[in-house]
């Protein structure tokens, strides 16, 4: 989460990213522990991105690339509102 202990949908996105990163990693060496942490960090970055969805915090707007995170996001989760508002993040960009 973020260091305020406020969800942000930025460090959302990120910790998402960073397990996206790890759980290919892990299936590209076959590495178990690294499968299972990147899907932990991922999940734990979706968790995020949605609780921050919830309370809609002043936070500035996520970049085209943050967008296409939420988006993509979404879809993996069948959030359809996070891919949404990923898809009009990006339109903004």
């Amino acid at each position: 989460m973020a260091s305020n202990n406020n969800p942000s949908i930025i460090s959302g996105h990120a910790q998402y990213a960073k397990g996206y990163a790890e759980e290919t990693i892990g299936n590209v060496t076959g590495n178990k522990e690294w499968q299972e942490s990147g899907k932990q960090d991922a999940k734990a970055g979706i968790d995020e991105m949605k609780s921050a969805s919830q309370n809609k915090s002043s936070e500035p707007a996520a970049s085209g690339i943050g967008g296409k995170v939420e988006e993509l996001a979404g879809k993996a989760t069948g959030c359809e509102g996070m891919e949404k508002e990923g898809a009009e993040r990006q339109a903004k960009a």
